[in-house]
């Protein structure tokens, strides 16, 4: 494994979920000192510890993501605490499911309370941040759906829409100031979100797999790796795409 993060302060928003996890551990394996952001204070500190654990640097906050002072508050916190930020992956996200009839205004607030707005609020905090230090990465994870919408689900496909019409045009506002903005957009993970979904429905992960041009759906260390070559030099003149990681497969 490279250390392409040595030294690197990096957010995680939603860290200690499925994807959230992998992409912690990816850039804690990297070298960098990665501050796990999650509703769920229990298992954002379990990460935390796992990775101390295992030789590498992180620490965590529990905040909600919907508050925006909350936001704030933690991205001045981290910055006074580490003097730089130079990665934010925003990879916290919800999904409410149904068609427009079946949804409560509840349900369509909330998604883009937590999918969309909190990125603006995380985004505000830290671009001064980036510019004061001359440069950063910010990593935004969109969806599949957000490009070709899944039936049943337009509150989820509709926010994961704006994603990727945000990271768009945040990349066009802030690359003069070596700010490179980007986005995933992954098709079927294996999360415990998905698992929880195939339970509820009756369906396995067998039948997924055969949906997929590749021969399987991704797993959730496969969308932090490209996370991570997003973020690294690597990918320095990367700048306003979102990229699909999908095994070729098409919304259904």
């Amino acid at each position: 494994m490279t250390r392409r993060f040595e030294g690197k302060i990096i957010i995680v928003t939603g860290g200690a979920g499925g994807i959230g996890d992998a992409i912690c551990r990816r850039f804690a394996s990297e070298g960098g000192f990665v501050w796990i952001i999650d509703a769920n204070a229990e298992a954002a500190a379990a990460l935390a510890v796992s990775i101390c654990d295992t030789g590498g640097k992180a620490d965590y906050r529990a905040i909600d993501l919907s508050d925006a002072l909350a936001i704030q508050a933690v991205v001045t916190e981290i910055t006074a605490l580490s003097q730089s930020i130079d990665v934010v992956c925003n990879n916290a996200g919800l999904m409410r499911r149904g068609p427009l009839l079946e949804l409560t205004k509840e349900d369509w607030s909330l998604s883009f309370k937590v999918n969309v707005d909190a990125l603006f609020h995380m985004c505000q905090a830290v671009i001064p941040v980036m510019q004061k230090q001359g440069g950063g990465a910010i990593v935004n994870t969109a969806s599949q759906w957000g490009l070709h919408p899944a039936p049943g689900h337009i509150a989820y496909n509709t926010s994961k829409a704006a994603v990727v019409a945000f990271t768009e045009n945040l990349a066009r506002d802030y690359a003069a100031d070596k700010i490179r903005v980007n986005g995933v957009a992954p098709g079927e993970v294996r999360t415990p979100m998905l698992e929880s979904n195939l339970a509820r429905t009756g369906r396995d992960i067998a039948e997924l797999n055969r949906l997929v041009p590749y021969g399987r759906i991704g797993e959730p260390e496969e969308v932090a790796a490209l996370i991570a070559f997003l973020a690294s030099e690597e990918a320095g003149y990367l700048c306003g795409s979102v990229v699909q990681i999908t095994g070729a497969q098409a919304v259904s």
